[in-house]
């Protein structure tokens, strides 16, 4: 059985940081890219980072470059996502997601795993 449990998550004032971090079990997480969406009340979910299975590329959504920067520790089985100068409208709750193709996290809904999410608050 997948598990992706996310955590770290949490309540930030506009301009500070956060790392969650997702911890996966029952697939061969070595193998499979991973990244993170998010979703805010009233919207769809969306794209944010994504990182492929050796961790040579990265992909980011406009909207969080130069600001997230996503790893991953393949020996502890667990993805990052380092969020600094957050501001109100990253407020969300961030899922973790894990695929056998980035490109399938980039599009968002044909993932193939989600995690149960983590919510994060960032108040202005």
């Amino acid at each position: 059985q997948v598990q992706l449990v996310e955590s770290g998550g949490g309540l930030v004032q506009a301009g500070g940081s956060l790392r969650p971090s997702c911890e996966a079990s029952g697939l061969p997480f070595r193998s499979y890219a991973v990244g993170w969406a998010r979703q805010a009340p009233g919207k769809e979910r969306e794209f944010v980072a994504a990182i492929t299975w050796n961790g040579l590329n990265t992909y980011y959504a406009d909207s969080v470059k130069g600001r997230f920067t996503i790893s991953r520790d393949n020996a502890k089985n667990t993805l990052y996502l380092q969020m600094n100068r957050l501001r109100p409208e990253d407020t969300a709750l961030y899922y973790c997601a894990a695929d056998l193709s980035a490109s399938d996290i980039v599009v968002v809904t044909t993932c193939e795993y989600w995690g149960q999410g983590t919510q994060v608050t960032v108040s202005s």
